[in-house]
């Protein structure tokens, strides 16, 4: 391996990488992906934060935690009696593992089927296209590519109030691996993580308060979606305490460790007494030992590697994808700039279409949403037309006993074409996705009020908002020109 040469080495295999470097090499390109990540057994652990303590693990939870609800609290509305449910925490996190272990196993298998070659170690690039790569031993080595794709991911911010210890104060990762349901969870942050892993563990059992800085829930979706949302989030238990800025904290000591958070509001300074907190403020870009001093690579104001809109550096032959890059942190977007740049560097003319980045909160019901919110579009003076259907209104939503919610379609009241969808419902992402590829062929409300939806489906929705927005809904609905 010392001194081979490469067309395309990726460095970190998360979402973005391993996805850049399975297209490279599709395309005929000798590519190899380095990634720093080891198991206990010292086996490279590919598919980055997504696969491995992000994405698949917390779905995971999510969906075991949600099946649990429903044995408690779901079946005997359909008539269905069943005794207590006892969750059995290190059965369910064995579960979460093991799907974790296929997942990243399976990456493995795909390099070996697209000849990709899996470089353990950290990778630090160096002028010249070179990769010296730091083996877990010691071992250093270098290998050089005509093309560096860099995709090495982000990491969790910390806050100096709360300092994660892994124990008592945890991160997203860690949250991912309680060996118990904590009594008392405070999380801290209402953004996607923070309403994800809290729902987790409210759903367990535990008594979730969530504190949240901003006085304004989930500001970067639609405030229709984001009030209908936050009045079902309390309403499932989470404690969702708004304008509250945590200020500081104190772990106990002994056995049953538990820790104060302090944090002030406008009705003042308060405390509140957990067992385990998240701290879930964000993510970072993860740059830590990635490029050599002096190499010269540009870094925004926020730590991200600066790149124009074909993930190009300032430096030729140097790429950067995924959360190591301005946009939103999301393993999709990440995945589509991989494919983006191998392909160009094969000399293909593909883009990214960063207008349809679409965006999920996994909880129950979900939350998606793509394209211009209301406010945006106001922002912008842009003439539009709404179209809202209830999910309550809906015959198979009912039929599931999941009717809460809605779909919310936006159209250019000039030109019809849809400007945006947002969904808070079950099987958001899934129905979101619809409007996507409708948004990605310049379709309007009209295209889609026009096309034939099978009944009974909860996709009725997507159908019903978008006649909604042309004033024709059939069985409810709402149109309104803003």
């Amino acid at each position: 391996m010392m001194g081979k040469h490469y067309d395309v080495v990726v460095i970190g295999s998360g979402p973005a990488g391993y996805v850049a470097a399975i297209r490279a090499s599709q395309l005929g390109l000798t590519t190899a992906c380095v990634e720093k990540w080891v198991d206990e057994d010292n086996q490279t652990k590919f598919g980055g934060t997504c696969l491995n303590v992000g994405c698949i693990p917390s779905k995971a939870l999510l969906d075991s935690s949600y099946k649990f609800h429903e044995a408690q609290e779901g079946f005997d509305i359909h008539g269905i009696k069943v005794g207590k449910p006892k969750i059995d925490v290190a059965k369910m996190m064995d579960r979460k593992n093991s799907v974790v272990s296929q997942l990243t196993g399976g990456i493995k298998s795909l390099f070996g089927a697209n000849k990709v070659d899996g470089l353990s170690g950290i990778g630090t690039v160096l002028g010249d296209n070179q990769i010296r790569i730091t083996a877990q031993d010691g071992t250093v080595f270098n290998v050089s590519a005509k093309n560096i794709i860099i995709a090495s991911g982000s990491v969790p911010i910390t806050i100096a109030p709360t300092p994660v210890d892994n124990e008592v104060v945890v991160d997203s990762t860690g949250a991912l691996d309680f060996d118990e349901v904590p009594k008392r969870l405070g999380v801290i942050g209402s953004g996607v993580i923070g309403l994800e892993l809290g729902s987790v563990w409210a759903r367990l059992g535990s008594q979730v308060v969530v504190l949240e800085a901003l006085d304004e829930f989930l500001p970067m979706a639609d405030k229709q979606i984001a009030k209908e949302a936050l009045k079902i989030y309390k309403k499932q238990g989470l404690d969702i305490q708004l304008g509250s800025r945590v200020t500081g904290s104190n772990v106990s000591g002994g056995a049953n460790r538990t820790v104060i958070v302090e944090f002030s509001n406008s009705q003042g300074d308060h405390q509140i007494t957990f067992d385990k907190v998240i701290v879930a403020v964000g993510r970072r870009p993860y740059l830590d030992d990635l490029l050599d001093d002096g190499l010269g690579i540009e870094l925004d104001d926020r730590g991200r590697i600066k790149v124009n809109a074909h993930c190009e550096t300032n430096l030729p032959s140097i790429y950067a994808v995924g959360d190591v890059t301005r946009g939103p942190m999301l393993a999709h977007k990440g995945s589509e700039e991989g494919v983006m740049v191998a392909e160009r560097i094969a000399g293909k003319m593909t883009q990214v279409n960063y207008d349809l980045v679409p965006s999920v909160i996994y909880t129950h019901p979900e939350v998606a949403w793509v394209g211009k919110n209301e406010e945006e579009l106001k922002a912008d003076g842009i003439e539009f037309n709404v179209g809202v259907f209830p999910f309550a209104a809906s015959g198979r939503a009912l039929a599931a006993n999941d009717a809460e919610g809605m779909v919310k379609l936006l159209a250019d009241s000039n030109t019809d074409r849809i400007l945006g969808c947002h969904i808070v419902g079950a099987s958001a992402a899934d129905l979101l996705q619809q409007i996507v590829i409708a948004m990605e062929f310049s379709a309007s409300a009209e295209d889609i009020g026009l096309t034939m939806f099978s009944h009974p489906a909860l996709s009725e929705a997507v159908h019903e908002a978008a006649l909604a927005a042309n004033g024709h809904a059939i069985h409810i609905g709402n149109r309104k020109r803003r």
